[in-house]
């Protein structure tokens, strides 16, 4: 039997990396993983403009590419997905949602780039801000390397759009149309009105407690083990 296809997208400013653990797990046993970076990360930047809307195109198109119908994304990326998975004739019919953005307080870091108002000073102040905190979590200081590789203009103008994008929708709502949608989650890394929402709502959720924000990194085969049994 040919597994099947299942792409892994990452988090605001990361790339596949994040995903290089979960590559050995049994997840990878049972479906045909296939990570991968999105333009201006990881990938060269777009021509134009970088925006959510427009990522879901390329990831639409990557999952019609290879015949994908499921997606696995962490954080942000679980706008995308899901702006992906609705669009005209879209194959994704199933996303993974690994904390997934539900409500605007979810936009942890996309959203700090509404501050700012060009690319390198903001580059600049979220790059240090990553660095105070890697003081205490050593998974920040890989995100910060793979923030620091990505394309700078991209990075700022995706975050505007996401600030933008949840102030207009409830990103949540927008995850719930996608006709199958497995959250995984720690209520110690969600904010509260995301809980709330969560708690309200008809996803199917899994909780896993004690996981980190990047458990796809630093807990892969506890993540892969409940993502298969989930998936069934």
């Amino acid at each position: 039997m040919i597994a099947p296809i299942m792409i892994l997208v990452a988090g605001f400013g990361d790339n596949r990396s994040v995903f290089d653990p979960l590559l050995k797990t049994k997840l990878a046993q049972c479906y045909n993983l296939a990570a991968i970076d999105l333009p201006g990360f990881g990938s060269p930047p777009l021509a134009g403009r970088t925006t959510l809307e427009r990522l879901a195109e390329c990831l639409d198109a990557e999952a019609r590419r290879r015949g994908a119908t499921i997606v696995l994304a962490h954080s942000v990326a679980s706008i995308i997905a899901s702006l992906a998975a609705m669009r005209t004739g879209s194959p994704i019919d199933t996303i993974v949602s690994l904390e997934g953005n539900l409500t605007a307080d979810d936009a942890y870091f996309s959203g700090m780039a509404a501050a700012f108002d060009n690319a390198a000073d903001f580059r600049a102040a979220f790059l240090g801000r990553l660095a105070e905190l890697a003081r205490s979590d050593p998974n920040i200081e890989r995100y910060r390397a793979a923030v620091s590789n990505a394309d700078a203009q991209a990075l700022w103008e995706l975050g505007v759009d996401a600030h933008a994008f949840s102030q207009a929708r409830t990103p949540g709502e927008v995850l719930a149309q996608t006709p199958r949608v497995l959250y995984f989650y720690n209520p110690a890394n969600m904010a509260p009105a995301s809980l709330k929402w969560l708690e309200t709502s008809s996803l199917k959720r899994v909780t896993l407690p004690h996981a980190s924000h990047w458990k796809c990194f630093d807990q892969p085969e506890l993540l892969a083990e409940h993502v298969v049994e989930a998936a069934r």
